[in-house]
């Protein structure tokens, strides 16, 4: 009999490689969404182990707002070079110069909820018929509420009374004309698991995620990174302070935490420790209740 045991990190590993490569067998194009955070990094890198010593058998796709941190763009096209994977970019400027949504108003407008409509069409226009996110369930409640394959109707939209049940992990990717679906491998990580896992594994990271000197604005209970798509209003005071990023996204709403985490170990620790969940600091899910929610029944992430 083998000595071996798996660990946390082997069944989390395994079971997320094992859905990847389900998608890979159930669809016809599937595709797998990069953000240039630690989610979507470590999901790569276990599509990467999924199929090795081939290549990954589908494109990346980021969703480019155009008002993402300069260090997420360059980490994002070096890591897609790591792994050797194919980057399909698109970007929600396009989108607004097209008419199909409209720039929000008033002072640092995000795009964050934007994204929505370029994915849609990104998904039609590369007949997609699955696309996998690195969405967890202990990052928002609405998140919480899907399963490995989330079906999304012929408009994009989900309804999460609409799931199939997963038992055994079999999972039903049949679909109707129109219909595709979303995949999440990594659901059942936390980011305290995520992090340890990168520890574990030596996966390179963005600097954005280690303690820096930033110049910052407190705004409605965030700490936003001063720059070309956030200035100061009236009233607000730039401060030069040391933070790091526990999520990666549209500038505009993406809150920093202060922190002295300089290395992985630090960010496990500091982790462990915290009982702020990682998208407390996001200006977006701040606007109400089911924020999350009702972005998704729209057809976001």
């Amino acid at each position: 009999m083998s000595k071996y045991r798996m660990n946390t990190f082997d069944m989390l590993e395994s079971e997320a490689i094992y859905v990847i490569r389900e998608v890979a067998a159930q669809f016809e194009r599937p595709v797998m969404l990069f953000s240039g955070g630690k989610d979507s990094i470590v999901m790569s890198y276990l599509a990467k182990k999924a199929f090795a010593p081939g290549k990954i058998p589908f494109p990346m796709m980021h969703i480019d707002t155009g008002h993402n941190f300069q260090e997420t763009l360059e980490y994002r096209d070096w890591w897609m070079k790591q792994i050797d994977a194919q980057l399909i970019v698109r970007y929600v400027e396009d989108s607004i110069k097209a008419g199909k949504v409209a720039e929000e108003e008033g002072h640092n407008p995000s795009r964050n909820a934007a994204q929505t409509i370029t994915l849609l069409d990104a998904v039609r226009e590369f007949k997609f018929d699955a696309a996998m996110g690195g969405a967890r369930r202990d990052e928002e409640k609405a998140r919480a509420k899907e399963r490995f394959f989330s079906v999304r109707d012929r408009f994009g939209q989900w309804d999460p009374k609409n799931q199939r049940p997963e038992l055994w992990y079999l999972f039903n990717g049949q679909k109707r004309q129109g219909e595709h679906f979303r995949a999440f491998p990594i659901s059942n990580w936390t980011e305290l698991d995520v992090w340890q896992y990168i520890e574990r594994e030596r996966i390179p990271m963005p600097s954005l995620y280690f303690s820096h000197a930033r110049n910052v604005i407190r705004r409605d209970g965030s700490i936003l990174a001063t720059g070309t798509y956030v200035t100061a209003q009236d009233g607000e005071e730039i401060e030069r302070i040391n933070v790091r990023f526990r999520t990666i996204g549209d500038m505009t709403c993406t809150g920093a935490t202060e922190s002295e985490a300089h290395d992985i170990a630090d960010i496990v620790n500091e982790v462990a420790a915290t009982r702020v969940t990682e998208r407390g600091g996001r200006a977006d899910d701040r606007r109400s209740e089911a924020a999350m929610e009702d972005r998704k029944k729209q057809g976001y992430f």
